[in-house]
């Protein structure tokens, strides 16, 4: 019994698994599949660079609403870095500000710092990105030539190990917490070996739970606008690490009235282990979507709080 979306007759709503290519910006892709198959209401999970190619998670229509949700989970990458310079983004395509000699590095050496990952707890961030300081992105004003303040972020890095090491270029696999830049950590590894690292090229396998396997390549999703549909993962299936409970009518009135619902009146739910903050996706008895939740003890009993509607 859930309210249908008033949007294009052409709108998708769920999840596209898209396999970025190096090259264009997350938002370059997003234009196009907006421009090309017709989607107004889209939006991204977890930024990727120009450069970095992999798992950029596209939500569509009311989607769109599960941003927070998809872009917290954790991601793996593969990559690779070049010891011996240093460049104003961290990266190859940056403006290179020092180079260095590199006959005193070992590869050992170098596989030894990329294990280091593993310890960090926090990092910097890099002035070439998205992070905001007084709301403006601090990329733009280290392209004006202002001063850039010193942001630390916490991290946690759960992998991190050298694959292959043929110096000056070293390939790693990382897998870290949602917002981790991994440019910084090429940079500290350069810093540590003061001879300078930047970042050569960067995959996203994994922004948990999809894969690159689950991944679509953009020039396939747009050559192919009447397979697009089946490419579109529904919202119901948009979070499948998250409990799924479908609720009677009147219940499904009560939802998305904003009602909050004592645990143990919702089909399925009493019998869960639940601890304050576990989250849910609650559905109409059609099996449409009605809202995001979240338990909350009030007065000492566990209730189903709604997070956010998903009704339209």
């Amino acid at each position: 019994m859930g309210r249908k979306p008033r949007t294009s007759p052409h709108q998708k709503h769920g999840v596209l698994v898209l396999n970025k290519p190096s090259g264009p910006t997350s938002a370059d892709c997003l234009n196009s599949i907006k421009r090309e198959l017709q989607q107004p209401k889209i939006g991204h999970a977890g930024t990727l660079d120009p450069l970095a190619e992999g798992v950029l998670l596209v939500m569509l229509g009311q989607a769109t609403k599960l941003g927070p949700y998809l872009t917290e989970n954790e991601k793996v990458y593969s990559g690779s870095l070049i010891i011996g310079k240093t460049t104003d983004t961290y990266d190859i395509q940056g403006q290179e500000t020092s180079s260095h000699d590199i006959s005193g590095i070992t590869e050992k050496m170098v596989e030894s710092e990329i294990l280091a990952w593993n310890d960090l707890t926090s990092q910097e961030v890099p002035a070439y990105s998205a992070a905001k300081h007084k709301g403006r992105p601090l990329y733009e004003l280290a392209r004006n030539g202002e001063e850039i303040p010193v942001k630390i972020k916490s991290i946690n890095i759960f992998e991190a190990k050298p694959l292959e090491v043929s110096l000056p270029t070293a390939c790693f696999r990382v897998g870290c917490s949602a917002g981790t830049y991994i440019r910084s950590l090429v940079h500290s590894l350069g810093m540590r070996l003061e001879c300078g690292a930047v970042m050569e090229s960067l995959k996203r396998e994994e922004s948990r739970p999809f894969r690159l396997a689950d991944a679509h390549d953009l020039d396939e999703v747009l050559n192919d606008p009447d397979g697009f549909e089946e490419r579109v993962i529904p919202i119901a299936k948009a979070l499948p690490h998250w409990p799924k409970f479908t609720v009677g009518e009147q219940m499904a009135a009560d939802i998305m009235n904003g009602t909050r619902i004592p645990v143990e009146n919702v089909p399925g739910s009493a019998g869960i282990a639940l601890i304050e903050g576990d989250k849910a996706m609650f559905l109409a008895p059609d099996g449409t979507p009605l809202s995001l939740a979240e338990t909350q003890i009030i007065d000492n009993r566990m209730h189903w709080t709604v997070l956010r509607g998903l009704w339209g």
